[in-house]
């Protein structure tokens, strides 16, 4: 299984995986010895994830006409929506599924899938598992091609996401990183109105579970029971990625987004002083139609003045179907990544202010690795593979999955150096 993309595809790769009976299949780690099947799970979102998902299919049907594999599969967001177009340029592919055909799949391996089964093969390390709350998006941003890959949003219910993640929690998980296209939208379509605080509460009720980590809410009508619970319950991480986009009234007024910069400001305000030490992290995109050098100034200021604890930019592709293809691509690559690196430099030095002020303070981590030199952990304020981490010396012998307390001893942009302390 060679998964591409989003945390959302890892947990559709992970699910199938756990599916899979293991009478009759056996996993074969990636590179490590031939397999039978290979399946690719697509990313489709942006052209660069485009490019990267054709890239791996060429390159895995190229090691199948070598005989290093045999069949090849082809699943995702990418074979969703270019189904018809990339059979037909790459016929040597066995079988293409669009996202939502793991059924489909699996019937073709002869076998049944069944899609409330909470089972899954952890492909993370066994402390921290991704737990997708919603399936789909009813968001209509002008940008994004999900709602037409994935559909209308679809809630899990909060029992079957309390009974697969107390099965994670039987599994020695420790960390659960709740993902969806939009966490705040959670519940509306089983109940009409909002469900995440009650989610929470329950799934902080579980033994063995010790934090809760929320990825990519939406800014509007965020619930203020979720506020409250950030602020009074220890397992609910002080920490919230919440993709912004912009900052210009005109750009997201194109972008659909729903609201603008004085309700941006506002609520941001509000989460830092309901939520004291809240770690913000968000997401920005360049090169959006319209986004003229005055624009992209405004965008740098917001940036200089928020001091956002995480940051990551992305430069603007348009995507077939969505109301902004229309508007073209005007602004040009090179401008596009002028923009992107320029935004990244303000943050890294942003970034090490704040992490030098951390030095001399004491802070509990969990363990996610360990390489030649250190320990590698994370706080609370921070998500595995996207944010800071902190290297522990090893002086004093840990376990990968371990809490631990350490206090910070020196810190760079985006890694802070600590000791154990006894």
């Amino acid at each position: 299984m060679i998964t591409l993309g989003c945390s959302k595809n890892l947990v559709d790769s992970e699910k199938m995986l756990g599916q899979l009976p293991p009478g009759r299949f056996q996993i074969v780690p990636e590179g490590e010895g031939n397999a039978h099947v290979v399946i690719i799970n697509t990313c489709g979102f942006i052209q660069d994830a485009k490019e990267e998902s054709i890239d791996t299919i060429l390159e895995t049907l190229e090691k199948k006409k070598n005989g290093l594999v045999g069949e090849v599969l082809v699943t995702g967001c990418l074979s969703e929506r270019y189904r018809d177009e990339l059979r037909k340029e790459i016929p040597e592919a066995d079988a293409w599924f669009g996202v939502n055909q793991p059924g489909d799949l699996f019937a073709y391996l002869k076998e049944k899938y069944l899609d409330d089964s909470p089972q899954r093969l952890l492909t993370t390390p066994s402390h921290y598992a991704y737990l997708k709350i919603a399936e789909g998006c009813d968001r209509t941003c002008s940008f994004c091609a999900i709602p037409m890959i994935r559909g209308a949003y679809r809630s899990h219910t909060v029992n079957q996401l309390v009974e697969e993640a107390q099965l994670l929690a039987d599994k020695g998980v420790k960390e659960l990183i709740l993902i969806a296209q939009d966490l705040t939208y959670y519940g509306y379509d089983l109940t009409g109105k909002p469900m995440l605080g009650q989610l929470l509460k329950e799934l902080a009720d579980i033994s063995g579970i010790e934090w809760i980590r929320l990825h990519y809410a939406y800014p509007h009508n965020f619930p203020q029971d979720v506020i409250n619970l950030m602020a009074s319950n220890p397992k609910i991480c002080r920490y919230l990625d919440i993709p912004l986009q912009h900052i210009n009234d005109d750009i997201l007024r194109s972008m659909r987004r729903g609201h603008g910069k004085a309700g941006t400001l506002a609520f941001l305000e509000k989460m830092r002083r309901e939520v004291p030490g809240l770690a913000l992290r968000t997401t920005l995109m360049v090169g959006y139609p319209g986004e003229t050098d005055d624009v992209f100034s405004e965008l740098m200021d917001f940036v200089k003045e928020m001091r956002f604890d995480r940051l990551g930019v992305f430069a603007y592709s348009p995507e077939e179907g969505t109301r902004a293809y229309d508007l073209g691509d005007p602004i040009s690559e090179n401008v596009k990544q002028e923009r992107l690196e320029a935004i990244m430099e303000l943050q890294s030095g942003i970034s090490l202010q704040i992490n030098e002020n951390k030095v001399g303070q004491q802070f509990r981590v969990l363990v996610d690795r360990e390489d030649d030199e250190f320990f590698v952990a994370r706080t609370e304020y921070d998500s595995p593979e996207v944010d800071n981490e902190v290297l522990i010396t090893k002086d004093n012998r840990l376990s990968i999955g371990q809490f631990a307390q350490v206090e910070i001893t020196a810190a760079s942009e985006f890694d802070l150096y600590g000791r154990v302390l006894l």
